[in-house]
């Protein structure tokens, strides 16, 4: 199937914009109406039309409070879309003027972190001064973050609106600390690609018509899915002046290259191989980046080049047929044509930047957002439970006066991961295999992976149909025709074998990973395909280490309730049930054990359990994981301490050559 790659041009003219009143304001008082400020401002947004007009590409022009009191920029915006088809719509960035500060009294400039109060009057201020000036409401947009209440009230007051920029991908406490702790945008945990955001949560997409916030939701910038997860990901991301600010170009014989920049488009060019064929890439730059002072090392001349060298390559693919220029509200009516709501958002990602063979997969959907790391055998290290569609609010008023990211189950970042330096585990989802007294973690086995889909059968052989989402009519309201489905698919990484040596035995062991649409279930299957020894005895060790948060710092865990549930025995039944002989330090039973969390390192074990699960009620999540295969099957589960507050869910089983070990993790809201 050949991709079809589509484009967001974005621009903004941002009367006030970031960081520029202190450049072009040095040694004088502050004055955010200064006119060498306003007219700069405007001057580097024509400057970016017209590259991008040149080029051939049309653009969405999101009108800025502060451009709302601009005769010259409303003007402009409406030749701009009569002569170039741009769109004309509205950002709730650039709040900051005097109209702003005077009315409001405040220097706080994100919407998101507003009381609710405030929020709803500050979107009925730019609504309707936008429909003062143009005549019509907006069908597009956004801020860095929207959150759930914001955007339903938005829906439910301007129906028109379609589409809006909703969340920064990654933007959480990596870019927090690289910004000198001084950029309070704190939102990890949402999707890198668009999606239909719930009205519970913004970051957790839609699972059918009732749960559908009425707009499709587009990140701001489309970000590297490795470079980013890393390190800052204000440094990689298809926005030429973040590449400049990640040090990603060099000079030669005069001139600037960026390859790493193209090489950046063309890896979202590539997801449409996972993708059914749409791939979607964004660029949303301010005039703040172009400033005349220069930015980040980077004088004015190679910040207008850059832009300018970005505009052509999409430019030049637009020529040859490989790239279509859509506005946000024409992206929107594609999304909803071509999308179901259980169609998950797949990325197998490849590093580009640093010359290494590291390799992440990234998979999205109504349920879960997940990270399988190659480097580390296929272990999962970031996990987000969409299922719990955990309620929210952010902003005064509210617990979460700036973090409106996603809580996680697992997160290599912020809570270790496999690689720790003391004693205790981080959180991640991976196996071991044990013979003769030694022990290997596939978290050391480096491997590679391939993606396959193919189309979901039922018990009688007959496609699984699945609903795709509902278009918008011309008045914003939402539309279900009855037609509107499509087949369901199976995502699976299959991995290349891994070679495992003990003093006395070689094993080889293959990894499928297997992702079932509008499932939360992620099926993980182990293949022994040889052994040196094939009568040789072999013990697996599948388990998931993990907590919950959104930062690194710890979360109270006394939340959380383990279980390991018994085969044969009811839950109740099993607690009254006598222990058998004790393994691992822990202890061993036929019925159902739990463990209410209270840091004393307890462990439980289970023969032939039907399920172990943890219950982590400050995020409503029931993580539940099965096992089946091999001879002697137990369940465990495992409650950390103080210095290591994580709890962990596993299975073991004796494996002979031949044997295949599949586990499942699901996850489940639970109130």
């Amino acid at each position: 199937m050949e991709n079809r790659f589509i484009v967001n041009i974005i621009h903004r003219p941002e009367m006030v914009p970031e960081y520029a009143e202190k450049v072009t304001g040095q040694g004088k008082a502050e004055d955010i109406g200064r006119k060498a400020l306003l007219t700069e401002s405007l001057d580097i947004f024509k400057t970016q039309q017209r590259l991008a007009h040149e080029n051939g590409l049309k653009t969405t022009i999101q009108m800025t409070y502060a451009s709302l009191f601009n005769d010259e920029a409303v003007a402009i915006a409406k030749e701009h879309h009569e002569k170039y088809g741009d769109e004309i719509a509205l950002t709730l960035l650039g709040l900051p003027c005097k109209e702003f500060r005077e009315k409001y009294k405040t220097k706080d400039f994100c919407i998101w972190m507003f009381s609710m109060e405030d929020k709803i009057s500050i979107v009925n201020d730019v609504f309707e001064k936008f429909h003062e000036r143009f005549g019509f409401y907006p069908e597009s947009t956004g801020s860095y973050y929207m959150d759930a209440e914001l955007t339903n009230y938005i829906k439910e007051t301007y129906p028109s609106v379609k589409c809006a920029v909703a969340t920064c991908w990654e933007e959480g406490p990596k870019a927090y600390h690289t910004c000198n702790n001084s950029w309070y945008t704190l939102m990890d945990g949402g999707p890198w690609a668009p999606w239909i955001p719930s009205k519970v949560n913004t970051h957790a997409p839609a699972a059918n018509e009732a749960e559908d916030s009425g707009i499709v939701a587009i990140p701001h910038l489309s970000r590297d899915l490795l470079a980013c997860y890393d390190g800052n990901g204000s440094n990689f991301g298809t926005h030429p002046q973040n590449v400049l600010r990640g040090m990603s170009y060099y000079k030669e014989d005069g001139e600037y290259k960026y390859p790493y920049f193209y090489n950046l488009v063309d890896q979202y060019r590539v997801l449409g191989d996972y993708n059914n064929g749409i791939a979607y890439n964004m660029m949303f730059v301010g005039p703040g980046w172009m400033n005349k002072m220069g930015r980040w090392e980077a004088p004015y001349e190679l910040l207008y080049q850059s832009y300018s060298d970005g505009m052509k390559y999409y430019g030049d693919l637009k020529k040859q047929g490989e790239l279509e220029d859509l506005t946000m509200a024409e992206w929107a009516d594609f999304y909803r044509e071509h999308k179901n709501y259980t169609e998950p958002e797949c990325a197998l990602w490849k590093d580009i930047l640093y010359g290494s063979d590291k390799q992440l997969f990234w998979y999205n959907d109504p349920f879960m957002r997940v990270c399988v790391n190659m480097d580390q055998g296929g272990a999962i290290v970031d996990l987000r439970p969409y299922a719990a569609k955990l309620e929210w609010p952010v902003g005064i008023g509210t617990p979460h006066v700036q973090d409106c990211s996603y809580p996680f189950l697992i997160q290599e970042k912020y809570r270790a991961g496999y690689f720790t330096h003391y004693a205790g585990e981080g959180t991640v989802r991976s196996a071991k295999l044990i013979h003769g007294g030694e022990e290997v973690d596939l978290c050391l086995c480096r491997t590679k992976a391939k993606f396959s889909e193919e189309v979901m059968k039922d018990e009688k052989g007959r496609t699984v149909e699945l609903a795709k989402c509902d278009m918008n009519d011309k008045k914003g309201k939402l539309v279900s025709p009855k037609t509107k489905t499509s087949a369901g698919k199976i995502r699976k990484l299959t991995l290349e074998p891994v070679d495992i040596e003990f003093s006395d035995l070689k094993v080889k062991l293959q990894t499928e990973i297997i992702f079932k649409e509008g499932s939360s279930d992620i099926k993980i299957k182990r293949n022994i395909l040889e052994m040196s020894d094939p009568k040789a005895e072999l013990k697996i060790n599948e388990y998931m280490v993990a907590c919950y948060g959104t930062t690194e710092y710890p979360e109270d865990m006394t939340c959380v309730t383990l279980r390991a549930m018994g085969a044969l025995d009811s839950y109740e039944k099993g607690l009254e049930s006598g222990r058998i002989t004790g393994i691992d330090g822990g202890n061993m039973s036929s019925a159902s054990r739990s463990i209410d969390y209270a840091y004393k390192c307890r462990e439980e074990y289970v023969q032939d359990a039907s399920a172990v699960n943890a219950s982590i009620r400050a995020i409503k999540t029931l993580v539940t994981m099965t096992g089946e295969g091999g001879k002697n099957n137990v369940g465990y589960i495992r409650e950390g301490y103080a210095f290591s507050p994580m709890f962990t869910l596993g299975y073991m089983a004796e494996l002979t050559q031949g044997d295949v070990y599949t586990t499942s993790l699901r996850l489940e809201r639970e109130d």
